[in-house]
């Protein structure tokens, strides 16, 4: 996948987070009942960098959780019998009813993964409210689904994609448009 174009970078994408995190304490007024959980995999590394953010302005950590979506996918009855999902558990440290549980996750797209983080939560507690942040909102949404904190728009075309690297995973920090092949 030929690149188009670097959106972010690793100070815009610093920038973008603390913004949310201010944004998740102002809206919350603080963190007391407030949980991160990132979906795996990219949501969990910008999960704990918000938790980062969040202890640097209150002064206190705020818990953070990872939800593997993989058994709540839609798309799974479209895999081949000799692809077997590969599920990596999920690890939500704390008990999530009636706590604000800030579901966190790389790039909004059809909503079809936020729909699945859904479900997983729900079938793990009954949180009082679920809040959805994300670093990228590209559009072209399948389903109702909106995100409360997002770092940045970037409206594009079916025919291209949005690929978010991070240090943690891909030892670099930016978000690019691809044109797909």
């Amino acid at each position: 996948m030929p690149q188009k174009a670097v959106v972010l970078d690793q100070q815009s994408i610093r920038r973008a987070l603390t913004r949310i995190a201010h944004e998740i304490i102002e809206r919350n007024k603080g963190i007391d009942s407030v949980i991160l959980v990132g979906i795996k995999t990219r949501g969990i590394h910008l999960a704990k960098r918000l938790a980062e953010r969040i202890e640097q302005i209150e002064g206190k950590p705020v818990e953070v959780g990872e939800l593997d979506i993989t058994l709540y996918r839609d798309d799974l009855s479209k895999k081949t019998v000799n692809e077997e999902p590969l599920v990596k558990g999920s690890d939500i440290p704390a008990d999530i009813t009636n706590k604000t549980v800030i579901l966190i996750d790389d790039v909004l797209y059809t909503g079809r993964t936020v729909r699945a983080g859904l479900d997983a939560l729900i079938d793990i507690g009954r949180p009082s409210q679920i809040q959805l942040a994300v670093l990228v909102d590209r559009g072209h949404r399948e389903l109702p689904i909106r995100a409360d904190y997002v770092g940045k728009n970037i409206p594009t075309s079916s025919s291209e994609k949005i690929v978010v690297e991070l240090m943690e995973v891909d030892k670099n920090d930016q978000v690019a448009i691809h044109e797909k092949e």
